[in-house]
């Protein structure tokens, strides 16, 4: 990117800016970064973190050494971050006339940081653009509200709304059910105007207070971006209201999952027409590609949509979760969705990605699945017509296990995003469920304790 900051300058200037949030996602989408004092950053023109950050897991470990010195340079380097002028937005919530400036990372020879989620997205739009093409997306995120939790050895409890009373029962597509947060809703597109959110509807999804939030299609760095600061956006305007808001898969027990739907289509840029659509507004043979480089690498990729092993606990049949990736037009019981559209509008709606996915490592997955399909001529599947959750074949890992063991021996995976960048997130990922398996579930107490 170009080091000319004049216009990011002039604007912190203009919205009277006296801190900077610098910010990075790590590999599972938590921000890290430094907060400088305006005058600062506009001295520096960036920030310096550790490269280390990028292989940091969830619960603050690191991976193990061995894999630590095999990717990352023995002395515990800095990476080199610098602003990107298109990802500024205002901080709302801060005492102070704050901002939270989203960076890019690269070494000190100028090269991008392989292990960056960013730059994985970049290099994937890379791919798409020297074809010519640009691929649009529309994100759909799924969260829920809950009580505030001290202890996590209890189950969330479901919100105390307007009414004084917690929600009960199934509200789906229910306007009274989300008008008992209207205050904190009111705040949350308050907020999101201020930074220039393009959210589009609110929807009471099918769990108790479980809400989803539409994004307007657009350019996909940008909207992943949005995502990393909404996520920040609806947690304060949360617990600015004293509830909690969460966007693990699988939060609470009998309630559905929530999902980071991702709607995805291709436009030519020297025509601006959607490449999915003939002519004749059918479907195009780029568009079926599309559909079978999904269905055969996603299983491959699973990780990076489903990266947890809470993400697992999602997949279920007959509760609005895919367990395939079998493609139907207007069909909810398969992984692909191609909802009912003109041309210009076709589009494949990818259900697999749940709400705890890393945006930026979600839609370049995504996005690099459909143009491996493109590029190799993959044929798709017969779409399903009617049920599809007992259909089996392409099947999905049953496990975090098994899929980052997959996603490990991906040719294609490591061919477009890096050895470094697969041996990275996958370390990262088994460091995590190494510290998952150390803690005894209430299920183990409450089943085996006195049984076996």
């Amino acid at each position: 990117m170009s080091t000319n900051l004049d216009q990011l300058t002039d604007w912190l200037k203009e919205h009277k800016i006296t801190e900077v949030e610098c910010l990075i996602s790590d590999l599972t989408g938590i921000t890290r970064g430094k907060i400088s004092p305006t005058n600062k950053f506009i001295a520096e023109k960036g920030m310096r973190l550790p490269e280390s950050v990028l292989l940091q897991t969830v619960t603050g470990d690191y991976v193990d050494d061995d894999i630590y010195y095999q990717l990352l340079d023995p002395a515990d380097i800095d990476m080199i971050c610098r602003p990107d002028e298109n990802a500024v937005f205002l901080v709302p919530w801060a005492i102070e006339p704050t901002a939270q400036v989203i960076h890019d990372t690269y070494d000190k020879k100028g090269r991008p940081i392989e292990l960056s989620p960013r730059n994985v997205l970049k290099k994937v739009l890379k791919l798409y653009a020297d074809k010519g093409w640009q691929p649009i997306v529309a994100p759909e995120m799924e969260f829920y509200l809950t009580k505030r939790a001290e202890d996590p050895d209890f189950p969330l409890q479901p919100p105390v709304g307007r009414s004084g009373r917690p929600e009960t029962g199934r509200q789906s597509f229910s306007i009274e059910a989300a008008n008992e947060f209207d205050p904190l809703f009111e705040d949350v597109y308050d907020w999101c105007e201020l930074q220039e959110l393009d959210l589009d509807t609110l929807i009471h999804e099918d769990g108790t207070a479980q809400m989803e939030i539409n994004f307007r299609h657009g350019d996909a760095l940008h909207l992943a971006d949005q995502i990393l600061v909404f996520k920040r956006t609806m947690r304060e305007a949360a617990l600015k209201h004293n509830v909690a808001a969460t966007f693990m898969a699988k939060p609470m027990t009998g309630e559905p999952g929530s999902a980071m739907h991702l709607h995805q289509s291709v436009i030519d840029v020297a025509t601006g027409k959607n490449i999915f659509a003939n002519d004749d507004g059918s479907m195009s043979p780029l568009f079926l590609n599309h559909i079978g480089g999904l269905q055969k690498f996603i299983p491959e990729a699973l990780p990076l949509f489903a990266p947890n092993v809470n993400s697992f606990r999602r997949f279920l049949p007959d509760t609005s979760a895919p367990v395939n990736v079998e493609w139907g037009e207007e069909n909810r019981t398969v992984g692909l969705r191609v909802p009912d559209a003109g041309p210009q509008n076709r589009r494949v709606e990818n259900r697999l990605p749940g709400a705890d996915a890393n945006p930026y490592l979600a839609i370049a997955a995504s996005l690099l699945c459909g143009y491996i399909g493109m590029v190799e001529g993959i044929e798709a599947s017969a779409p399903v017509v009617g049920r599809g959750y007992e259909r089996r074949n392409l099947r999905l890992p049953l496990t975090i296990e098994d899929a980052l063991e997959r996603m490990e021996n991906s040719r294609a995976l490591e061919q477009y995003l890096g050895k470094k960048f697969i041996a990275g997130y996958v370390a990262t990922k088994r460091a995590e469920h190494e510290n998952y398996k150390r803690v005894i579930s209430s299920w183990e107490r409450e089943f085996l304790l006195f049984a076996v």
